[in-house]
């Protein structure tokens, strides 16, 4: 088969683009052919740290699992990450550069360019098929012009265009009209088919509207996916996932609370806990909502600092370690882990003014700011000879490192290499590993923990989260065939050159 690529792009930020993207690998995948996601810029604070130690968004990473394909930086050249109000880190090629406005990086994003090429011609030369995703809506008329992340990408990869759009938000064929009639003539004439999202009903009721839109495009529609219960990783903390969810205090369930920072990342290192049964979470930003749970976790921050400082604030700092005393456990990761210590400091300013600030004081550690960012992936073993984990002694664990600080003080490190990446005392427990959840021996002991103080009985889930993600795209590969016209598609990646 000759190369071929396909874009995606939508009517919206959240109208389905990396849906339909994994979807697409997945499909492709099963069907036989090598293929491999590929997204220019991403804004997301969700990130992955590949083997050889660079960074990239998480949602690439997700649609190389569907491809069964080991993560690569390239599927993925520029990161964007907020750190503050008014700064972002820019992410080129898996290291950080910096941070800018979004000012200066509309300045200079054009310069990135053949990085953009370079990283695509590696993965196009790799595979079979790239399934290309755009970003937010490729008609917004203020960027057009600067545009790197849909037709921009589009012309230097010369690809067919799909376009998703999202009925869940109503006024889907206003949304697919004007997206379409805003773009210049060269660029509508990319778009070869529209894909509607997230319907919940009869498709015929949509029917007369496909022949009307088709009649004032020029464009067909290829199919309309039902709102469907499919749990895969989402891009980004905004998702509906997140948001809050009252824990039901009559329930037996183990009740979890996370803590929703302002400048949350990696939320998704909560979603392996989600595939239990008997868990519930509840994602808090009030003092109020603490105080029913058997596990609190503060999860990973772009900005310490700042959200310690939040947290403190809205007096969830203290109601956290109120709960502390009474043997709630609690669990800080990597940001979390550093807002647990005595103190975090900041002398180079990287995170802003603010030079230091007292923590929590759960653990007898001090974390300072450093210009150079932790970026590895880790497999390693626990070393505990009491307390809580004892009976973890010498399980391996592995996971991933995202950080700026250097965390050192007088707890004691668990991992068999000596470094300050996992600690505990008494009922709390740091680390610097994202996906720590994902190590199923791990969280199963943590659960089963709680159980037995809680007095039920203890669980084994029968299915780890890596056979659980298979499990999920299998349903999104089936949901997409059913519902959209793949036969189309493949005539459009056939035809498309």
């Amino acid at each position: 088969m000759d190369k071929k690529n396909i874009m995606i792009v939508g009517t919206s930020s959240g109208a389905g683009k990396s849906l339909l993207v994994t979807a697409l690998c997945r499909i492709f995948f099963k069907d036989g052919f090598k293929v491999s996601p590929f997204k220019s810029q991403n804004m997301a604070l969700n990130s992955y740290i590949t083997k050889d130690g660079k960074e990239m968004g998480r949602a690439q990473v997700v649609q190389a699992e569907a491809s069964s394909l080991e993560p690569d930086v390239n599927m993925n050249p520029i990161l964007l990450k907020p750190s503050t109000m008014n700064k972002i880190q820019v992410i080129i090629q898996g290291k950080s550069i910096g941070n800018m406005s979004g000012i200066e990086y509309n300045e200079c994003k054009k310069n990135f360019i053949p990085v953009l090429k370079e990283s695509y011609e590696k993965i196009k030369n790799k595979v079979d098929i790239v399934v290309i995703e755009g970003a937010g809506n490729p008609a917004e008329i203020n960027i057009k012009e600067e545009d790197i992340s849909n037709f921009g990408m589009a012309k230097i990869a010369d690809a067919p265009v799909l376009l998703v759009a999202d009925i869940d938000r109503g006024g889907v064929f206003a949304s697919i009209y004007g997206t379409i009639m805003l773009l210049s003539e060269e660029n509508r004439k990319r778009i070869k088919g529209i894909i509607i999202n997230k319907f919940r009903g009869n498709v015929e009721i949509l029917k007369p509207g496909f022949e009307i839109i088709e009649n004032m495009t020029g464009v067909k529609t290829l199919g309309v996916i039902p709102y469907a219960n499919i749990d895969i990783e989402d891009e980004d903390s905004l998702t509906e996932k997140y948001k809050s969810f009252k824990l039901n205090k009559n329930s037996n369930k183990i009740k979890i609370s996370v803590v929703k920072l302002k400048h949350i990342s990696n939320a998704t290192d909560i979603d392996a806990l989600s595939i239990y049964d008997d868990v519930e979470i509840q994602f808090v930003t009030e003092r109020s909502q603490i105080g029913n749970e058997d596990l609190i976790i503060i999860p990973g921050s772009k900005n310490t600092i700042d959200d310690l400082k939040w947290l403190k604030e809205s007096g969830i700092a203290e109601e956290i370690i109120k709960r502390a005393r009474t043997e709630t456990i609690i669990f800080g990761i990597c940001g979390g882990f550093q807002i647990l210590g005595n103190k975090v400091k900041d002398p180079y300013h990287i995170e802003g003014d603010i030079e230091e600030l007292n923590a929590l004081g759960l653990l007898d550690l001090e974390t300072i700011m450093e210009s150079e960012k932790t970026l590895v992936q880790y497999k390693g073993n626990l070393k505990v000879d009491k307390g809580f984990l004892k009976e973890l002694n010498n399980i391996e664990i592995k996971g991933y490192e995202i950080h700026q600080g250097i965390t050192q003080g007088n707890e004691k490190n668990l991992t068999t290499d000596n470094r300050t990446i996992f600690v505990n005392r008494n009922n709390i427990i740091a680390t610097y590993l994202h996906g720590i959840f994902d190590n199923k021996e791990f969280t199963d002991y943590l659960l089963n923990k709680i159980r037995k103080r809680k007095g039920l009985d203890e669980i084994n889930n029968n299915i780890s989260y890596e056979e659980y993600k298979v499990k999920e795209f299998d349903k999104l590969e089936k949901l997409v065939r059913e519902n959209v016209d793949i036969d189309a598609i493949y005539n459009i990646l056939n035809n498309s050159k």
